[in-house]
């Protein structure tokens, strides 16, 4: 009886913490300068000044270029530097911003990290981020503001001393051109930051306060009021139903039921096939009966990144009314060595009627979306389906934090998502898959195993997963093991965390192969 209060006392409080949402930067556009204060102010090559550097340069008697020239700022892109503010200029301090040669055409994802890289410098400057200054063109603009808004992340909500939060309320950007921008960024830009914020926050949480059910609450969310939104969950017992025994079999080790939800996004044409995105979404691996070395054990809160990124993907697409048909699915459960958990050696049938043996309870992930990829590759016969997982450390070994790994048997598909994944920063790197590696999980108990001492990793898991895709369905596997999360800041991702990989890169590719086509 003491251990069920107890539990009973922790369900309350993660339900209670994950009600705890929070509050996104809001950026506002305006072309009137405050007067006073501190700034942050743009800064071409060599000192060159736009118009409102310019007046302030007047205003001061020529104060704020002798004071570029003095210091040796040159201007170049990403480079920022305090200066004490010129007398007669109104302001007590500038952080200038090197935007680059002017005139010169830049990659979006530059303008992008410009502005990430300027509000994180702010706000170690200043504890707060001062109106920004940009001359530049309306598109240049908007995509500072975009990245201003990603940089500005700080999963800071659990501090509870005064002055140790860094987020942002808002964010001022004073440009000519900000009317045009704000259309950029409130129909194409925004919504896809505000679906990162999201998926962030809910990879950022602890297991405690995201785990299957409290997944499918927060999204739910998220949704509540978007056009177009058809919301599916499954619960075990529908899982028994369906027989859908992969991801069934993993959660069942937990005292929180596996679920599977199904996010609808119709704004396309009637009828249209939509193209399905599936995650893997264990919100806790424990590494189940093969548990894993416990000290590296606590960032396995991370492990559903893919199931995030995946509904982050459809919210984005839904946020900017895109003319696409999409499905979102999440694999979940949590993988816990219970009583009631599955065994190595143990076999389970999947959802497809294929059999698999239990060789690693610690190889999961390909079991929940064994049965999430085909339930959406069967039920929706898509015209394109990827899946998203933070599958295996062999991925991570391979290509470390910068590239997520590739898979495909159709080899049409990897220039467009090579090319998609520069333009975005979501960068891929096409990893082999081929007979070999199909033949690597055969097995002589059941028709396939999860795990073997002579598979070849990430490989063998891309195989695994491909035998629940039919073989003329277009589809991806992204092993993100090593590029999900990161301690490492960049100028779009501030603090230690989720990266909210995939959901610029598939939205990107998404709009180039199948928006309204």
């Amino acid at each position: 009886m003491h251990n069920s209060r107890l539990l009973f006392k922790s369900f309350a409080i993660s339900v209670a913490l994950s009600s705890m949402s929070m509050a996104q930067t809001s950026i506002n556009f305006t072309d009137d300068v405050p007067d006073n204060g501190a700034l942050v102010l743009g800064v071409f090559e060599n000192g060159e000044l736009g118009s409102f550097g310019s007046a302030i340069n007047n205003a001061s008697n020529g104060g704020l270029s002798h004071a570029i020239e003095t210091i040796g700022f040159m201007g170049s892109a990403m480079n920022t530097q305090v200066i004490p503010a010129p007398m007669g200029s109104g302001y007590n301090q500038i952080m200038l911003v090197g935007l680059g040669e002017k005139g010169t055409s830049m990659e979006p994802l530059k303008w992008q990290n410009i502005g990430g890289n300027a509000v994180q410098k702010a706000v170690s400057a200043f504890k707060n981020t001062p109106a920004m200054v940009f001359d530049v063109d309306a598109d240049s603009v908007a995509n500072i503001a975009y990245g201003a808004k990603l940089g500005s992340y700080y999963f800071d909500k659990y501090y509870t001393s005064e002055g140790s939060s860094k987020s942002q309320e808002e964010i001022t950007i004073v440009s000519n051109t900000g009317e045009d921008a704000a259309v950029i960024f409130d129909t194409e830009l925004d919504p896809v930051a505000d679906a990162m914020w999201y998926t962030r926050d809910i990879s950022n949480e602890p297991a405690n306060v995201i785990y299957p059910e409290t997944f499918v609450e927060r999204w739910t969310e998220h949704f509540d009021g978007m056009d177009n939104i058809t919301i599916k969950v499954f619960d075990e017992n529908d899982m028994i139903e369906m027989g859908m025994g992969a991801i069934y079999g993993v959660g069942r080790g937990s005292v929180r039921p596996p679920r599977m939800m199904i996010v609808e996004y119709m704004g396309g044409n009637a009828g249209d096939n939509p193209v399905v995105v599936v995650g893997k979404g264990i919100t806790f691996d424990t590494g189940g009966i093969s548990l894993k070395n416990p000290p590296n054990m606590w960032d396995m809160k991370f492990d559903m990144s893919g199931a995030a990124s995946a509904i982050g993907t459809i919210h984005a697409l839904a946020g900017r009314s895109a003319k696409v048909n999409a499905v979102g699915i999440a694999a979940l459960a949590e993988n816990m060595p219970g009583g009631n958990a599955q065994r190595p050696g143990d076999v389970v049938t999947s959802m497809s009627g294929k059999t698999i043996q239990i060789r690693s309870t610690d190889a999961e992930g390909r079991l929940v979306l064994a049965d999430g990829i085909y339930y959406g590759d069967t039920t929706y016969n898509p015209p394109f389906l990827v899946n998203l997982a933070t599958l295996t450390g062999s991925a991570r070994a391979a290509l470390g934090s910068d590239y997520a790994a590739l898979f495909t048997r159709h080899p049409d598909l990897v220039p467009g998502f090579i090319e998609m994944g520069k333009k975005t920063g979501d960068e891929v790197w096409q990893m082999p898959l081929n007979e070999n590696h199909f033949k690597a999980i055969q097995n002589n108990v059941a028709d396939v195993m999860n795990s073997g001492p002579t598979a070849p990793g990430a490989s063998a898991g891309a195989a695994f997963i491909g035998s629940f895709v039919r073989e003329e369905t277009n589809w991806v596997h992204l092993d993100i093991a090593g590029i999900a999360y990161s301690d490492a800041a960049s100028p779009t991702k501030s603090s230690p965390g989720s990266r909210a990989y995939g959901v610029r890169l598939l939205n990107g590719y998404i709009k180039e192969h199948y928006e309204g086509n």
